[in-house]
């Protein structure tokens, strides 16, 4: 049997905690480099390696001043910060780990540059929910990515289903999708990041205000229980005890199925709705070029104003305070972050630039996502707030298969307090 390829998110955690062995991390950060106006540009995304090559070289053709060596290892970072030899640029997928850097004051402050200016405050406004520093700007967006419920088009056209807009219309959906023998939602439970960024972030995001819930918690400073003004017990019963009702109209096999298996059985046309972001729709239309799908925001409440769409910093631009080629390094952000540049970047990762006249999202998969991007109806998923020492995902599917609530939440806040405490007795 041949290894399947790593998951997304296993890429992401990879590129900052490090499968790679550590070792190699110094010999690479020189890889390429020469004149002491070279560059190394890190950005390991798998998916647009190749993309990014292309645009390292058109870069390095544009101009004689700075050469970059683009960086698509999955090195670990910590390591390299420790040791002093960053990347000199970094376009990397932005969460709670990388937050770590800037919270740190190790990235520059970039607030001077033109393009700082450029990027819609909403977006902007993303950064700061994870960290800050003194008021610096030391991150610029790069990418957005929607995610929302991909569907089936034709079989909603054929079982006469509209796109709901309110959580009543969403549950009658699933009971008429079932009703006529059809999965009404595909889940992929053996990869528990599918549940992270999928039930877990868009019932949540839908429910309540996460940048409020998880601003409150901080300001508990690891004082957390359910009797605790802002706790998991206290704040999240009702998003899970929903979660849970959606787990019903799950396919059959969801306990064994990966991300992998589960694009390939759903471009089949095995479900209805499918609980993923952009970068499934690649996979699903490399399995099945004839599928015809939709994307929209899965409504949690039934005031439709409520809805709200799940959105990341697919990608982000830093340049740590380490690097010896700090002038360079702003030189090739600067050209990255030129309109013809970004936009033709984002458009094809099906993604919508950070700026305040950003394009809308045209391609009819994501089309319906484009006018809550565009109003900045929209949240981090809760999931990107945890750390990853906490298994989530794990909980998650206990919850699923159990619909035991109380205990996923008792489990988060103890989880919490504990890893606040251990975090204030460093």
């Amino acid at each position: 049997m041949s290894q399947l390829p790593p998951t997304r998110r296993q890429v992401l955690r990879w590129g900052l905690l490090g499968a790679a062995g550590a070792a190699t991390s110094g010999a690479l950060a020189g890889c390429g480099l020469g004149s002491s106006d070279d560059i190394r540009f890190l950005q390991n995304k798998p998916e647009v390696i190749p993309y990014f090559d292309k645009l390292t070289a058109q870069f390095n053709g544009s101009q004689r001043g700075v050469r970059a060596s683009h960086d698509p290892t999955t090195t670990p970072l910590t390591p390299q910060f420790v040791r002093g030899t960053p990347p000199d640029l970094a376009c990397y997928n932005y969460q709670l780990e990388a937050a770590s850097f800037l919270a740190r004051g190790a990235l520059s402050d970039l607030s001077d540059l033109p393009e700082a200016k450029t990027i819609a405050p909403s977006v902007q406004a993303l950064v700061g929910q994870f960290a800050s520093y003194k008021g610096q700007t030391s991150v610029l967006p790069y990418s957005v990515a929607s995610a929302g419920v991909i569907y089936n088009k034709d079989l909603f056209a054929k079982h006469d289903v509209a796109v709901p807009t309110t959580w009543s219309e969403l549950i009658a959906a699933c009971k008429k999708f079932q009703a006529a023998g059809v999965t009404p939602i595909y889940f992929t439970f053996l990869d528990g990041w599918t549940l992270l960024q999928g039930v877990w972030d868009y019932v949540s995001g839908g429910t309540l205000d996460v940048a409020a819930f998880f601003r409150r918690l901080k300001q508990e400073e690891g004082k957390v229980d359910q009797n605790s003004p802002a706790s998991f017990t206290r704040n999240f019963g009702d998003a899970c005890h929903k979660m849970v009702e959606l787990y019903r109209y799950r396919n059959a096999n969801a306990p064994s199925l990966t991300y992998n298996a589960g694009n390939t059985e759903f471009a089949k046309g095995k479900a209805a709705m499918y609980l993923q972001g952009p970068w499934a729709l690649t996979p699903l239309g490399t399995a099945n070029p004839k599928l015809q799908l939709g994307s929209f925001p899965l409504p949690c409440t039934d005031n439709p104003a409520d809805t709200k769409v799940r959105v990341n910093l697919d990608l982000a631009l830093w340049i740590p305070n380490d690097s010896s080629h700090k002038e360079q390094a702003r030189t090739m952000l600067q050209w990255l972050m030129r309109p013809e540049v970004m936009n033709a970047y984002n458009k094809q990762a099906l993604a919508t630039s950070p700026t305040v006249n950003a394009p809308a999202l045209t391609d009819p998969r994501v089309a319906g996502l484009s006018s809550y991007v565009k109003q900045a109806k929209f949240y981090q998923g809760a999931s990107t707030y945890i750390s990853m020492t906490i298994p989530l995902g794990n909980y998650i599917q206990t919850m699923l298969t159990s619909g035991d609530v109380n205990g996923l939440l008792n489990r988060l806040d103890t989880d919490w307090a504990n890893r606040a405490a251990r975090s204030a007795a460093a």
